[in-house]
């Protein structure tokens, strides 16, 4: 399972694009959410003259092939509060993480915020599937 955070680095040359590519050949699922997360993405780099805006629809259009299986998230709206007040972190990054201890998958991610929350977290519930790209199996 992957993020926004690993998706866009498929279609933004940035640190860690190499490791993100290679997972591609894999199959991979991610909440529907990644949808929003990357066009949101895909905007703020517009509005920093990161990428013009050809730049940035093509760039969407490329995600919008991508092979990944999104899920509907509302059947794990509970988890995912319930995820993101034990990490005090915010709830959408945590439906990935929902998703993931749903479909028993590992899950990685180059938020470094995310990452960050899920070691400090005292029980470490979610440490051994919360995987940093560096970390993810190739």
């Amino acid at each position: 399972m992957i993020d926004a955070s690993i998706a866009i680095k498929w279609v933004i040359d940035e640190e860690g694009t190499k490791e993100a590519l290679a997972l591609r050949g894999r199959a991979l699922a991610a909440p529907d959410l990644l949808i929003a997360e990357c066009a949101n993405i895909l905007w703020k780099k517009v509005r920093r003259s990161e990428l013009s805006e050809r730049e940035a629809a093509f760039a969407a259009g490329l995600l919008a092939r991508a092979d990944i299986d999104l899920v509907a998230m509302r059947p794990y709206l509970e988890t995912a509060v319930r995820i993101a007040t034990a990490l005090d972190h915010p709830a959408y990054d945590c439906m990935y993480i929902a998703l993931a201890e749903a479909q028993g998958l590992p899950f990685v991610t180059a938020d470094a915020g995310l990452l960050y929350k899920v070691k400090q977290q005292a029980a470490g519930s979610y440490a051994g599937r919360v995987l940093g790209l560096g970390d993810a199996p190739v």
